[in-house]
This record gives C-alpha cells, structure tokens and sequence, in this order.
C-alpha cells in the first residue's frame, strides 16, 4: 500500500508504528493517501521510496514523500505449543501483569488480540527465564490478511 511518510524516514527498510493522524490531518488534501490505508497501532516497514515529494506542516523537515509499505514483521515470545514454520495461530495476550525484561515481547507492538498470525521463523526455545515459569517460543510472524 502506499502513503507518505517525513523524508527523513523515507528509507527501504524503516519501520513504525503507525499512533493515528495528527489534528492538523483532519483538513489535508493528502489525508487519504497519507493515512487513509493506515491502522492505528499497527507496525509497518518501508519497501519501496517513490518521488514527487510534498509539504506537510505535520513532520520535522516539512516534507513527505510516497511510500510503498506493508505490516513488519513482528518478534514475539510466546506459551503457544506446536508452533512451526508455516504454522498459522491466533494471537491472543498472555495472562500475565509481571513487568519484566521481556514485556516488550510477550506483548509487541503492532499486534492486536485475536491477530491472525504466520509463523515466519521459529527460533527456538527462548534462553531467558520468565517470572511466571512458562516456556516460551521465540517467533517471528506475519500476518494473514
């Protein structure tokens, strides 16, 4: 899909998480290609820099340019059992209020409850220790549309 993002962020690669439109987007003659095909809270990766670069009042360097983009792929831990590559499962938040080194992967952002999700990677038993005993999974996924 195609949006605009600041120049500066304009690179093959860059990741975000998209945190919803700006006031001042409510009014913009771009809104639609700029935000229209966006989820909020959703993590996105830069795979193509186009030209033809506008002015928006909204970034640092008060410029956008287009960009092709899709949902980055997202690292997560996980309880699930039979887990593989390939395999699909619904996301669905671990029981668990412990704040620990790992939150930031048991709950990643960019994924949503009830997400449904491909296993990209599976890499294997996570060497860390969680505070409620589980054995995690450490995945990379995508997503199934």
């Amino acid at each position: 899909m195609i949006t605009l993002i600041g120049i500066d962020l304009a690179k093959k690669g860059q990741e975000f998480i998209f945190l919803g439109p700006a006031k001042d987007c409510e009014d913009c003659r771009f809104k639609s290609s700029c935000i229209g095909n966006l989820e909020k809270n959703r993590k996105y990766v830069v795979t193509e820099v186009k030209e033809n670069e506008q002015d928006c009042p909204i970034h640092a360097e008060g410029k956008v340019i287009p960009v092709e983009v899709d949902r980055a792929e997202i690292d997560i831990l996980t309880p699930s059992k039979n887990i593989f590559e390939g395999s699909t499962f619904t996301y669905n938040a671990p029981d668990c209020d412990e704040n620990c080194d790992y939150h930031d992967l048991c709950f990643p952002e960019g994924l949503i409850e009830n997400d449904k999700c491909i296993v990209l990677e599976n890499n294997g038993k996570h060497k860390g220790e969680c505070k409620k005993g589980l054995k995690l999974n450490n995945l990379t996924l995508g997503f199934v549309i």
